[in-house]
């Protein structure tokens, strides 16, 4: 590690690595959670040949918004050079009823450079009887391989979130939402396992262009959290998970 720099709310704790050659990093918002208004910026660069896995210690909780507030805004940026391989594994995204969200993921890869990311967005917490009957999220995840825009998924929703996420084009009735995307040489030849991981739950995946992209929807945290983790167990060769997601 070259440089550090941290302040407010969000810091990085480095553990002791589990895999030669990886290094791991930690992040954690001693704040506790995200209010409306609150702005959280995070940048990481991977030098070339380097190998590190982001991972967050616990679920990001987004809080409900009050109306004068702007809303929570969260970018964070990812950048990998030659022959560098990155891994984005932070844990669920929860959102509190009447939240307000614009959330941007930027990913910056050299030509030769691999990704492997996951995006889990959780509306309400099902297990306590929640649900999201209002809100606004502006949700963007963008993929740029050797200066070439690879992907570009935007998820926005506004207003009755619980009643659009019930409309069979949309959500279908779910309330959890996954995204993995995973760059690198063997995109292709990873789909038939990742969709065998994928085979019990509501979810697809599709290969183009080098890239891997999968989504997995359910009506409960923990079931889509295990369909998740088999999914990343294929793609990352059965190295395991960061300790934090098994916590």
């Amino acid at each position: 590690m070259d440089k550090l720099r941290q302040a407010g709310c969000l810091k990085v704790r480095f553990p002791n690595r589990t895999v030669p050659g990886w290094m791991d990093v930690v992040m954690l918002n001693t704040g506790g959670g995200v209010a409306g208004g609150d702005r959280l910026d995070l940048a990481f660069g991977v030098a070339a040949g380097g190998r590190m896995t982001i991972a967050a210690q616990a679920a990001e909780r987004f809080y409900r918004a009050l109306a004068a507030d702007a809303p929570s805004r969260v970018r964070t940026r990812l950048t990998v050079e030659a022959g560098a391989f990155v891994e984005w594994l932070p844990q669920e995204t929860i959102l509190f009823d009447r939240f307000a969200l614009d959330r941007r993921l930027e990913v910056d890869l050299a030509a030769d450079a691999c990704f492997l990311g996951v995006e889990t967005t959780v509306f309400g917490r099902t297990a306590m009887g929640e649900r999201v009957r209002d809100g606004w999220l502006r949700d963007l995840i963008r993929v740029r391989y050797g200066g070439a825009l690879l992907l570009h998924d935007a998820i926005r929703l506004d207003g009755d979130i619980d009643g659009a996420l019930r409309r069979p084009a949309i959500g279908g009735g779910a309330c959890v939402i996954a995204t993995l995307v995973y760059v690198a040489p063997d995109a292709s030849d990873r789909l038939d396992a990742v969709r065998k991981a994928l085979a019990s739950a509501e979810a697809g995946a599709s290969v183009w262009n080098g890239m891997l992209v999968a989504r997995v929807l359910g009506a409960d945290n923990a079931a889509v959290r295990r369909t998740v983790v088999a999914a990343l167990t294929t793609l990352r060769k059965d190295r395991p998970l960061p300790r934090v997601w098994l916590c």
